[in-house]
């Protein structure tokens, strides 16, 4: 092998290398990234379950504060105790069939 075709060789094992050091690289980050993106949806479950949990809270607190007579809340407490009733009175007709 000529001295050229040697040094031809030699240049395309360094780009050979670097491009294999680089594939390794962004093969770690994008498993990284992944394990990161795994963790942020495990977070961003979390958090929607408690909004879910605390916005049930709000409603009971709600309610509860209508049936005490506080504030406009009495009336959709009126209406929705209402709802209740009716769904009850179709409940039981439907048991008396």
């Amino acid at each position: 092998m000529s001295g050229q075709g040697y040094e031809e060789l030699i240049i395309l094992n360094r780009k050979l290398d670097e491009l294999l050091d680089r594939y390794n690289n962004l093969r770690s980050e994008v498993k990284d990234l992944k394990n990161g993106n795994d963790v942020l949806k495990a977070m961003l479950q979390d958090r929607e379950e408690k909004l879910k949990e605390l916005e049930i809270k709000y409603e009971r607190i709600k309610l509860s504060g209508a049936l005490l007579g506080e504030g406009e809340n009495a009336f959709e407490a009126k209406k929705k105790i209402t709802e209740l009733v009716r769904e009850i009175d179709r409940c039981v007709a439907l048991l008396n069939r």
